[in-house]
């Protein structure tokens, strides 16, 4: 049952490790390309669109990987995961302080009520998403490494 687990929680932190890098180095500079009213509109659709999604796919990714390294303690490995689950507060952290604020102002947004600095905000949500990105690949790293 906990090799059950381990693959489960490793798919899902890695399907969203996915989601989040596209969003990072695809979708956003997509987006950026865009006509200025276009790119606003599509970035303010997708942060209602993953808004809604990926604060259940960042917590419940903490409380696998949190079940993962209780149920694995006397497995090697554990260490790995804890740093891993350790690394995922630290990006539910990061989300709740300093993404979820510009995303929640963002996702209003059109092209008549946007504010003069709205791609300044725009930017330090890319800076911190990258950041973000860099501390949830490094979490999935651990637990590929804590499987091997």
């Amino acid at each position: 049952m906990l090799n059950a687990l381990e693959v489960f929680t490793t798919v899902i932190i890695g399907l969203m490790v996915g989601v989040e890098f596209s969003v990072a180095f695809v979708m956003n500079r997509i987006f950026n390309a865009l006509p200025e009213d276009s790119g606003q509109l599509a970035r303010a659709h997708g942060g209602r669109m993953l808004g809604a999604l990926m604060p259940f796919w960042y917590i419940g990714s903490l409380v696998l990987s949190a079940v993962w390294a209780i149920a694995g303690w006397d497995r090697p490995g554990a260490g790995l995961v804890v740093i891993a689950a350790a690394l995922l507060i630290v990006s539910v952290i990061m989300s709740l302080l300093l993404l979820v604020p510009i995303n929640n102002r963002g996702k209003t947004w059109t092209p008549e009520n946007r504010p003069a600095d709205w791609k300044e905000q725009m930017n330090r949500w890319d800076r911190y998403h990258y950041v973000r990105v860099a501390v949830i690949v490094a979490a999935f790293a651990f637990l590929v490494t804590a499987l091997a």
